[in-house]
C-alpha cells in the first residue's frame, strides 16, 4: 500500500524515514490557526486530522499520515516564532517553566475509510535562562520554524532541565511509537514490511 506523509516538514520526513518504509510527501492545504477557546491539545488533533483528510482527497488507495504539533505554557499556545524577536519572547516565557507539547497524529486508510487519531503529550522542563543565553542560542541555531523556539535534536537540549514523555520523537513532531501502534491496528507491521 502506498504511504503518504501529509507534510513537507524536513523534521517529520526524517522521523518517518527511521521506520524504513517507502513513502512520499504531499503538502496539505490547511491553514494553521487556533479556534476560539481551543486548547493546544484540541488544536493539534484537529489540524492533524485536517491535514490527513486534505491529502487523502488526492490518493484513493493510499495510507495517509497526518501530524501537527502545538505547545503551551501557562495555558497559552506557542506557535512557530518566525523571527528572532518572537523566538526570544517565547524562550523568556518558557524560562524556568514546564512546556507541554501536544502532537496530533491521524492515519487514514483511504480505500477502506478506516481512520485512527491520537494526541501524544510530551513535557519539557526549561532551565532558568538568562537573556544572554537565549540570545546566544537563537544566534547559533535560528529555531524560527519550530514551535517553542528550539530544536531539541540540536543545541536546544542545553535549554532543558528535564524531558518527560513516552517517545522523544514526539517532541520533534511525529510520535513514532504511537504511529507503530496505529499501523499494527491497520494490520501493517513495520518489521514485516519489505525493506526499501
Amino acid at each position: 500500500m502506498r504511504i503518504v506523509l501529509a507534510s513537507t516538514s524536513k523534521y517529520r520526513k526524517s522521523l518517518l524515514s527511521k521506520l524504513q518504509l517507502d513513502f512520499i510527501c504531499h503538502k496539505p492545504n490547511v491553514e494553521e490557526h487556533s479556534e476560539p477557546n481551543e486548547s493546544a491539545q484540541d488544536m493539534a488533533l484537529r489540524l492533524a486530522k485536517a491535514k490527513a483528510q486534505d491529502v487523502a482527497k488526492h490518493y484513493p488507495d493510499a495510507l495517509i499520515i497526518g501530524s501537527d504539533q502545538t505547545a503551551s505554557v501557562d495555558n497559552a499556545i506557542l506557535g512557530k516564532p518566525g523571527n528572532a524577536i518572537n523566538a526570544k519572547r517565547q524562550l523568556q516565557q518558557c524560562s524556568g517553566k514546564d512546556v507541554i507539547f501536544h502532537t496530533g497524529l491521524c492515519v487514514i486508510n483511504v480505500a477502506t475509510g478506516q481512520q485512527e487519531s491520537i494526541t501524544e503529550p510530551y513535557t519539557v522542563s526549561f532551565r532558568q535562562l538568562t537573556d544572554l543565553q537565549i540570545d546566544n542560542y537563537i544566534a547559533r541555531e535560528a529555531p524560527f520554524d519550530c514551535a517553542g523556539s528550539f530544536k531539541c535534536e540540536g543545541l536546544g537540549i542545553t535549554l532543558f532541565r528535564q524531558l518527560h514523555g513516552r517517545d522523544p520523537n514526539t517532541l520533534i513532531g511525529l510520535p513514532l511509537i504511537a504511529l507503530c501502534d496505529i499501523l499494527d491496528n491497520f494490520n501493517i507491521s513495520v518489521l514485516s514490511a519489505p525493506n526499501n
